[in-house]
């Protein structure tokens, strides 16, 4: 008999939810646009769109993608953008054409392009300009047919549009050349769609929204099949949780990952809208003077993001409490929350840094912690409404309280698979259970902790070592900023601890890092090897990539 942990839900949270209130995605942002149409709805560098703005403007893309371009349901657009007012118009666009979304980094290599594009079949993209040299390579290789450029400050106005566009171009050499035979502007598209109509679409729950892709980090970059009904479970999971402490049309959510991410595609983006919420996008989150500039230009009550990112804003001298006043609490996802981290953003800000957890074969969002104030620091909290989560050993047997095993979710949110990969499908949809990869344990109230992933475990003599726990205990000390550890070739041990370490103290020593593990670690967990780095290699959302310090360091 399974025995899936039965959860005690914060007040006002509901067990289950119905993923079929709304039949699709434009159905849902329907409503939203329709009920806070005066309301802002996206903030980016100095320019605002409401709701009735981007129901508007969305329109016409939509328009313009059926009638001018002439493509159908189902046909797949990929969009190329950071952060930019264009996302939205061009996201909720093309859904209300019925198109398949394929989102796409923009600082991917050509090849990585071509992969993605090639293994989507899409038709049409939508790209930003700095990044536009990069297709042109690889067009040829792909089924793109339609060729959308658009330029960062094409949403902004006159004249600071054009003047951001200019300098950008001109005086910053951000925009290589580039040669796309029939490429169309943005600007151009939204005017010719103002001229055309939008035929009705008629979209159900199991249709295509989305082909997202994931990072590739166990092979080839797969597709995940994310069907309306998918992501709509999703936003309602995500709303009932966080309803109780938001009030509608009062929200604003600074948003400094990627809308293309799945995090903030559903959280940000769309869960938000549900509540009439404004996203503050930041289109470089990596610039975090000007990040923490804009957080004190804006009354942000919600904000989310990577530890990476609040570690780096915890040390930065601009940041404070006085940044984000009006701040309720922040969520963080994609990656562990070291205690250390979350423990000072509470001193820092006076408010919880929420840790929750998902992936992308799950729309994302699995669990989180409560936002209530009784939240678990360590832990990735409880399954969300209608989510079944257990843990399992190597034999596919269910494990009990505090045994690790492998975290498998079972819900509306889960995937449909992996597009024309059924041999990677089968790997992980096992008897409607999504496998994970990823370690956990669960306490008798029902909290799930991450272990670690699978294949980042490190085997010392025969004992399991999980990176996330060195980690947290190293980040604890007062001299280092970031660390990450992995596992290398011992001919002693079969593999060995090994830590990577940026300094917040030049004065920091190998000695003293071994010696705090040791204090606080048993003999088999402590490093045997620091190496020093000036920074970590991290994600486009900020995670900490390991298999880029231990491919070269077992080679």
């Amino acid at each position: 008999m399974e025995k899936t942990w039965l959860t005690h839900y914060p007040a006002g949270v509901p067990a289950t939810i119905d993923p079929d209130t709304h039949p699709s995605i434009p159905a849902l942002l329907a409503h939203s646009l329709a009920t806070y149409r005066d309301r802002p709805a996206y903030t980016c560098l100095g320019k605002t769109l409401t709701f009735g703005d981007v129901d508007t403007l969305s329109a016409r893309f939509a328009a313009f993608l059926r009638g001018d371009l002439g493509l159908q349901a189902g046909d797949r657009i990929a969009l190329q953008m950071p952060n930019l007012l264009q996302y939205p118009v061009a996201l909720f666009g093309a859904l209300r054409a019925g198109l398949v979304v394929v989102n796409t980094n923009p600082l991917y290599t050509p090849r990585e392009m071509a992969h993605q594009f090639k293994d989507s079949g899409a038709r049409a993209l939508v790209v930003v300009a700095n990044f536009a040299h990069h297709v042109a390579e690889i067009r040829g290789e792909t089924d793109l047919q339609h060729v959308i450029v658009t330029e960062v400050g094409d949403m902004l106005g006159f004249p600071k549009g054009p003047l951001t566009n200019f300098v950008l171009k001109h005086v910053k050499k951000q925009v290589p050349p580039y040669d796309l035979p029939g490429a169309i502007s943005f600007q151009d598209a939204l005017a010719r769609g103002a001229r055309a109509s939008l035929p009705a679409v008629d979209l159900r729950g199991d249709d295509l929204a989305f082909l997202q892709y994931t990072g590739g980090t166990t092979g080839v970059s797969k597709g995940a099949m994310l069907t309306h009904r998918n992501v709509l479970a999703n936003v309602a999971q995500i709303a009932a949780w966080m309803g109780p402490g938001l009030k509608p049309g009062q929200e604003l959510i600074a948003t400094p990952l990627p809308l293309y991410h799945i995090f903030s595609l559903t959280v940000n983006c769309l869960a938000f809208s549900m509540f009439g919420a404004c996203n503050l996008l930041i289109p470089n989150p990596r610039d975090l003077e000007g990040f923490i500039k804009e957080l004190g230009k804006h009354p942000v009550t919600v904000m989310t993001g990577v530890n990476t990112l609040f570690n780096g804003l915890l040390n930065h001298p601009a940041f404070s409490k006085a940044t984000v006043p009006d701040l309720k609490f922040a969520v963080a996802g994609a990656m562990a929350v070291q205690q250390a981290v979350a423990e000072r953003w509470r001193q820092v800000t006076g408010t919880a840094l929420v840790e929750g957890y998902g992936l992308t074969e799950s729309s994302p969002v699995v669990s989180v912690n409560p936002i209530d104030g009784t939240e678990r620091i360590g832990t990735i909290g409880l399954p969300v409404p209608s989510t079944e989560v257990k843990l399992v050993d190597e034999a596919n047997r269910e494990v009990g309280p505090g045994e690790p095993g492998e975290l498998c979710v079972r819900g509306p949110q889960v995937m449909q698979g992996y597009y024309h990969r059924p041999d990677e499908t089968a790997k992980v949809l096992v008897e409607g259970w999504l496998h994970t990869g990823d370690v956990a344990v669960v306490d008798d109230r029902g909290y799930f902790k991450i272990v670690d992933r699978k294949k980042d475990m490190i085997l010392v003599s025969g004992f399991n070592v999980y990176p996330n726990e060195i980690e947290d205990v190293i980040a604890r000390h007062p001299k280092v900023l970031e660390v990450a550890v992995i596992g290398v070739p011992s001919e002693s041990s079969g593999e060995a601890v090994k830590a990577f370490v940026v300094k917040r103290d030049a004065s920091l020593s190998d000695e003293e890092v071994i010696a705090h593990c040791r204090e606080h670690l048993t003999a088999y967990k402590v490093p045997r090897k620091v190496e020093f780095r000036a920074e970590l290699p991290k994600s486009n959302v900020g995670k900490i990539l390991r298999r880029e310090l231990r491919e070269p360091a077992k080679a």
